[in-house]
């Protein structure tokens, strides 16, 4: 199974360190194969370093896409955590 959906960020700060290692530990949490894509550059989620690679600042388009048999529920959790500005303004 794929599941994939375009989200935007919208906390102030964008993706920096603490929201990347809240992204990784929360992709970790599924068996799917979760990755994040930005302008054709293709991201493990699970992977903090990486995520932060993306230098996704606030506006920034992201596609989340999993793959595997969990992988609408790790699209829906990564985007409920996008949506909430991971706690921050």
């Amino acid at each position: 199974m794929v599941a994939e959906r375009q989200v935007t960020i919208q906390n102030t700060l964008g993706l920096h360190v603490r929201p990347s290692a809240e992204f990784a530990g929360t992709a970790a949490r599924f068996k799917a194969r979760v990755s994040v894509l930005k302008d054709g550059q293709t991201v493990n989620a699970k992977s903090s370093i990486d995520l932060l690679t993306l230098a996704a600042v606030a506006g920034t388009r992201l596609t989340l896409r999993a793959e595997g048999d969990d992988a609408d529920q790790a699209v829906e959790a990564l985007s409920k955590l996008i949506d909430s500005k991971f706690g921050e303004e």
